[in-house]
C-alpha cells in the first residue's frame, strides 16, 4: 500500500497577539516556510490538493474557506475545508494520497483568537442548547473540571500530580521559540495559585494563541524528491465520543482510545511505551495524564511520580512544552503537536505518537504515529 510522508512543515506566530498580520497573512507566511522546507517546492506546479482546517465562528466570517486558496498557493486548484482539528485534516490528506487521488497534499490550519471579542460566547454556542447553554454558566471550564474530578477520583491522581505536569511542561517550553507561556515554576508556585474552577488554577489551563501552521504530505514514491529525510506517517485515526455532554463518558478520553486503536492498527504498534516520545494535548493539566492513559499507558500516576515522562527519561511526554507552554491555536492545535513531533524526530528520535483533542465542549480527538 502507498505510504505517506511529511516532507515539509512551516509555522508563523505562536504569540498571544500577532497584531501586525491578518490570519490570511499568517497562512501565507507559514505556507512559504513549509514550501521552502520541502526543497523550495512550487505549489502551483507540484501540489495536487490543498486542505484548510478552520471553523467559521472562530474566523468571524461566514464561509471563511473562501479565503483559504490564495494564501496557501491553492488558487484555482482543488481545495477543501475540514471544520475540525488539524489532525482530522491530516487524515483527509492521508486518504487522498492512499487512494491515489493525489501524490502531494498541503494541510493548513491557523488561529487568530486575539481578534475574537466574545470567545466565551463562541464556546457557549457549541454547547447543547437545552442542557448546557441554557444554564448560563459563567465559566465554561467547569466542563473540564467535572471531567477532571471524575478522572482524579477514579485514578487517585492528586492536585500535586497536576502541578507536576504544569512544572514539567512550562519548563520544557523554554527550549523552543514557540512557547510564550513557558516558565520555571516550583510546586509551591503552582499550588499557591488561586483556584479558578476546582481543581484548576490559572497555570493549569493553557491559553489560546495566534499561529499558522502548514504541513506538506507526499506519497513515499514522491517524498524524496522534496526532502532527503521525510517523516513517515505510519498510522492515523480520529474519533468522537457521544457529542452530547450528558451522554458522553466523563473521566475517560474514549475518543483518544478509539483514535489510537485505529492508528496503532495501521502502524502495527503493540505498546506505546516503545516509541521515543509522546506529544499529547494538555490544554488542561489533567488532560495530559488522561490522554496518556487512553493511549494505552498504564499506571500513569506512578510513572509520573517516578519521572517517567520527563525529558531524558524512558518516555518523554511533551518535551517542547505542549499547549501549557505554547498556548493552543484553536483548530491548529493538533498540527502544533505534529510540528513538535517532526522537529523531535529530525533531532534524532526514531518514533513518536501525537494525540490531539478539539477542546471544550467536544469529545473529539485524533492520533498519529510518526517515524523517521
Amino acid at each position: 500500500m502507498v505510504g505517506v510522508d511529511i516532507v515539509g512543515v512551516g509555522w508563523f506566530g505562536f504569540s498571544p497577539n500577532v497584531h501586525d498580520h491578518s490570519f490570511r497573512e499568517m497562512m501565507f507566511e507559514a505556507a512559504t516556510r513549509a514550501f521552502q522546507d520541502a526543497g523550495a517546492m512550487n505549489p502551483r506546479e507540484q501540489v495536487d490538493a490543498f486542505i484548510s482546517c478552520q471553523e467559521d465562528f472562530w474566523e468571524g466570517i461566514s464561509i471563511s474557506d473562501e479565503f483559504a486558496p490564495d494564501p496557501i498557493g491553492g488558487s484555482m486548484r482543488p481545495t477543501m475545508t475540514v471544520a475540525g482539528d488539524g489532525i482530522e485534516g491530516l487524515a483527509h490528506g492521508v486518504m487522498l494520497i492512499k487512494t491515489g487521488i493525489a501524490d502531494v497534499v498541503v494541510v493548513e490550519s491557523h488561529a487568530k483568537p486575539s481578534d475574537i471579542l466574545t470567545f466565551n460566547k463562541i464556546v457557549e454556542l457549541a454547547m447543547d442548547p437545552i442542557y448546557l447553554r441554557g444554564r448560563k454558566v459563567v465559566n465554561y471550564h467547569f466542563i473540564a473540571a467535572l471531567d477532571a474530578v471524575k478522572y482524579m477520583r477514579r485514578t487517585g491522581i492528586s492536585r500535586e500530580d497536576l502541578a507536576s505536569v504544569v512544572i514539567k511542561n512550562k519548563g520544557n517550553g523554554l527550549k523552543t521559540s514557540r512557547a510564550p507561556f513557558s516558565s520555571r515554576l516550583s510546586k509551591e508556585d503552582v499550588m499557591s495559585q488561586e483556584v479558578i474552577v476546582y481543581p484548576f488554577t490559572d497555570v493549569d489551563i493553557a491559553r489560546p494563541v495566534d499561529a499558522g501552521i502548514v504541513v506538506i504530505l507526499a506519497s513515499d514514491s514522491f517524498s524524496r524528491k522534496f526532502n532527503d529525510t521525510p517523516i513517515a506517517i505510519k498510522g492515523i485515526g480520529y474519533a468522537t465520543d457521544n457529542s452530547n455532554f450528558e451522554l458522553a463518558t466523563l473521566g475517560e478520553a474514549n475518543y483518544m482510545r478509539v483514535a489510537s486503536s485505529i492508528a496503532y492498527g495501521m502502524a502495527n504498534i503493540e505498546s506505546p511505551l516503545k516509541v521515543s516520545g509522546i506529544f499529547v494535548d494538555d490544554r488542561y493539566s489533567y488532560k495530559e495524564l488522561e490522554h496518556l492513559e487512553a493511549l494505552g499507558i498504564n499506571e500513569v500516576a506512578e510513572k509520573l511520580k517516578e519521572g517517567y515522562f520527563h525529558q531524558g527519561s524512558y518516555l518523554p511526554v511533551n518535551p517542547f512544552g505542549g499547549h501549557l507552554a505554547k498556548g493552543y491555536p484553536l483548530e491548529a492545535a493538533g498540527l502544533s503537536l505534529v510540528l513538535d513531533a517532526v522537529e523531535y524526530l529530525r533531532e534524532g528520535a526514531e518514533s513518536a505518537i501525537v494525540g490531539s483533542w478539539r477542546g471544550i465542549p467536544t469529545f473529539t480527538g485524533g492520533t498519529v504515529v510518526l517515524s523517521r
